[in-house]
């Protein structure tokens, strides 16, 4: 810029001044600063005290309202307790809601003969028909257009990751005590029975009781170890208790005549606590210690329940049925029911 361009813009900023107009800011910068007014110092490199008001954040008048808060991009969420009986179930993949599975019992009878004696026909196995129960578990939710553009975070998969978990703690709360009714039948809604193996009728689950209403009775360890013995020696390979925290916060503390825990801690990162040798899942869809209440679980629920699913869960994305709503429709079909009764040992807490 040269002087005589200089001069003229100073002539024109100074009858601005003189008629008591608000200064207009010319859009310029750069050059080097000649004398020491302060319209030459803004002119040449945007500085100087000609400014009259900057916009800010400080006030919301002066331009705070255009600064948007600063949203985290991850959606914290309180974690719902989600049954584990799904790790240690037999799954199997179905193409049908009508599957069916055959359980022998009884097995092949067998008997002695001299050599030369007669061979009458022995009894053969007997075989029973498990049909698990099963129902759609559903979900909708939906989310305005305006939602899902300008949003801060992923809200698809935000609902996706929701769902799931709900999904998670649905099915499992279902296998532990559902009814059976357009969703599984979890083994506590079996029928129960004090008779042992070979005895009671198929599909009926075995109780030890604890010898109280609602409690221990004395000796807790031994009710224990009563319950580990019920079940038999080849069920034992693989089974695991099954109860939620409440009560295992009770029985972590019971100790064996000469001082030692029954409970062990785990060793390792992946490996989980031990009762009497054998693995702790803490399910917080099992009842509390109360009277008549089957607050324990012992079994091989890999032999024991039997979890059956059509597929993966599948998600429908609609955006016509409810404009300007987008909805995420899940569903997943699965059942589930007790296969082996013979595989699972409850604990009642009642005297007999």
């Amino acid at each position: 810029m040269d002087e005589v361009t200089t001069d003229a813009l100073e002539a024109s900023f100074e009858a601005v001044e003189k008629a008591g107009l608000p200064p207009v800011r010319p859009m310029l910068a750069g050059g080097r600063p000649l004398g020491s007014a302060a319209f030459e110092g803004f002119l040449r490199t945007g500085g100087g005290g000609l400014e009259m008001k900057a916009l800010s954040g400080v006030s919301d008048a002066a331009g705070g309202y255009a600064v948007p808060e600063e949203i985290d991009s991850r959606i914290d969420a309180t974690l719902k307790a989600i049954s584990p009986i799904r790790s240690i179930a037999n799954v199997v993949k179905v193409g049908s809601s009508g599957y069916r599975k055959l359980v022998a019992s009884g097995g092949v009878a067998s008997g002695w003969a001299a050599e030369t004696a007669a061979r009458p026909e022995t009894a053969t196995p007997v075989f029973n028909e498990v049909a698990p129960p099963m129902g759609d578990l559903y979900a909708n939710p939906a989310a305005s257009q305006a939602m899902l553009d300008d949003a801060a975070f992923d809200v698809e998969q935000w609902l996706a990751a929701e769902v799931a978990r709900e999904f998670a703690a649905a099915e499992g709360s279902a296998f532990v005590s559902g009814s059976g009714v357009n969703r599984p039948k979890g083994f506590l809604a079996a029928a129960n029975s004090a008779l042992g193996d070979g005895t009671r009728p198929f599909g009926t689950l075995q109780y030890l009781a604890s010898g109280a209403a609602g409690t221990f009775a004395a000796n807790p360890e031994e009710k224990l170890i009563d319950l580990v013995q019920s079940l038999r020696a080849p069920y034992r390979q693989g089974a695991s208790w099954v109860m939620n925290s409440a009560t295992l916060a009770k029985i972590r503390k019971f100790k064996t005549v000469d001082g030692a825990f029954l409970w062990q801690p785990s060793l390792a990162a992946s490996q989980p606590a031990t009762l009497l040798g054998y693995p702790v899942v803490e399910a917080e869809d099992m009842p509390d210690i109360a009277a008549n209440a089957l607050a324990v679980a012992f079994g091989n629920f890999r032999a024991g329940y039997l979890i059956a699913e059509r597929g993966e869960t599948q998600i429908l994305r609609d955006p016509y049925s409810n404009k300007p709503f987008v909805h995420f429709y899940a569903t997943k079909r699965v059942g589930g029911m007790v296969s082996n009764s013979e595989a699972i040992k409850l604990l009642k807490f009642a005297v007999s």
